[in-house]
């Protein structure tokens, strides 16, 4: 995968580990496997330290995952290496049969302290025809001029514009404030940044 994304909390690594996950549903058609994921987390540059029966850690030089790549769910819990457990993630991947749909989503960890909105909406996808049902704002991070963005693709942008919430942070749920291709937002400080595929 090789992609050069910047980790300096939680949120850096879970929303784009939720959007390869999605893209790896679509394209296998099923949920990832424990080496899937091992080789996703691999591939975000972070280091396997332990691999256990139902467990494996991961340690990066900020955040610590724990990947428990049962069956289902496939539930990645993302925290800070400080221990810091306010802004720790849960990245969880299953089939709800009610829907016949496969689910990504991103849950707070610690849903009293966090009051985010992470990614606006899960990845929904159709177990049958395995077409993207939702529009989440997913992406990776950059960092530009010591400020971080959640840069995300066009089309993502546009999925995201039809849902007419684009003054809504994905990452926080506060306002954005937009600037031709990019928005700033006015309560957590990170940027979303719009380029081509």
């Amino acid at each position: 995968m090789g992609m050069e994304i910047v980790i300096h909390e939680p949120v850096n690594l879970a929303m784009p580990l939720a959007k390869v996950l999605g893209e790896t549903i679509r394209r296998n058609r099923r949920l990832p496997d424990g080496n899937d994921l091992r080789e996703v987390l691999k591939g975000f540059g972070l280091e396997e330290i332990c691999l256990d029966r139902g467990i494996a850690v991961f340690r990066g030089r900020t955040v610590v995952a724990m990947a428990f790549p049962r069956d289902e769910p496939l539930v990645v819990d993302v925290i800070s290496s400080s221990g810091e457990l306010s802004d720790a993630l849960e990245v969880v991947a299953y089939l709800d049969r009610k829907l016949n749909a496969f689910i990504v989503e991103i849950v707070p960890a610690n849903d009293i302290e966090y009051e985010g909105n992470i990614g606006l909406e899960p990845v929904i996808i159709d177990a049958e025809s395995f077409e993207l049902k939702s529009s989440p704002v997913l992406g990776h991070f950059e960092e530009e001029e010591g400020s971080p963005f959640l840069v995300i693709d066009r089309e993502t942008y546009e999925h995201w514009k039809e849902n007419g919430n684009t003054d809504i942070c994905p990452i926080c749920g506060g306002e954005l404030a937009w600037k031709g291709e990019r928005a700033y937002c006015l309560d957590c400080g990170y940027g979303v940044k719009v380029v081509k595929k």
